[in-house]
């Protein structure tokens, strides 16, 4: 998604990383179109897809109540985008080991780790996502017992066992429009919705700076910059598109 893959679409056999399990709730692509028609009007063959995904997150983020920065441009667009290659991504199960090898492929630390993981401070989660966390939780109990119980109870009326309305799901926090540091402070309170949320509690390291980030939306956001900033800074892209959805 670094090199704006994640844009291309599927073409004949070749299934893109757009219609990749992890992406399926991914839409609005339009929005990129618009940017970069406007942008090759004004100077053409100049700015990346890559960099449009990368100043259009910074944007959302901004116009959520967050903070700005300044992002890194002059990334190039990727040629190749596998829905398989999902799979690279962080799943909404991992535990903690697996997150943190995740992260540090990529040479992200844990304080990343923490500060991107903010992030779920926006956005909505269809219930397959959490299903693990709320129905045969394990052979022993049906609910993970981390979970605040009228909390847990509130997110099986709506993802019933045998869901079957295929937009069902929850708000990734109770103020998931607004970028703050919600999402630390439900944390704590047992009233995340992923695994991989509730994994950053299990290490003394982890829990600490949620701790942290949960006192202090300041601190949140500083971490968060940075970690943004490291991250449109990978590379891995080779040419400039004229049309965000196909290679030239």
């Amino acid at each position: 998604g670094c090199d704006a893959s994640v844009l291309l679409n599927s073409k004949g056999k070749n299934k893109a990383e757009k219609d990749g399990p992890p992406n399926i709730s991914l839409h609005a692509f339009y929005v990129i179109d618009e940017a970069k028609k406007a942008l090759e009007t004004s100077c053409p063959g100049v700015v990346s897809c890559a960099d449009i995904l990368a100043l259009a997150a910074r944007d959302a983020v901004f116009l959520s109540g967050g903070p700005t920065w300044d992002v890194p441009k002059g990334r190039k667009d990727g040629r190749i985008s596998l829905a398989t290659e999902t799979r690279q991504l962080p799943a909404p199960t991992f535990n903690i080991s697996q997150l943190q090898q995740n992260f540090a492929q990529r040479g992200l630390t844990i304080e990343d780790l923490v500060a991107l993981s903010g992030g779920h401070t926006l956005g909505f989660s269809h219930c397959s996502s959490f299903q693990n966390r709320i129905h045969k939780f394990n052979a022993t109990v049906d609910v993970d017992p981390t979970m605040q119980p009228s909390f847990a109870a509130k997110l099986r009326s709506v993802c019933p066992a045998h869901n079957k309305a295929k937009n069902a799901g929850s708000p990734l926090d109770s103020s998931n429009l607004v970028f703050d540091n919600a999402y630390y402070k439900l944390l704590l309170q047992g009233k995340s919705i992923f695994s991989s949320d509730q994994a950053l509690l299990t290490t003394p390291k982890t829990k600490a700076l949620v701790s942290k980030f949960a006192s202090s939306q300041e601190a949140f956001e500083k971490a968060f910059v940075t970690s943004m900033i490291k991250m449109s800074s990978l590379s891995g892209g080779q040419e400039i598109r004229l049309d965000c959805r196909v290679v030239r």
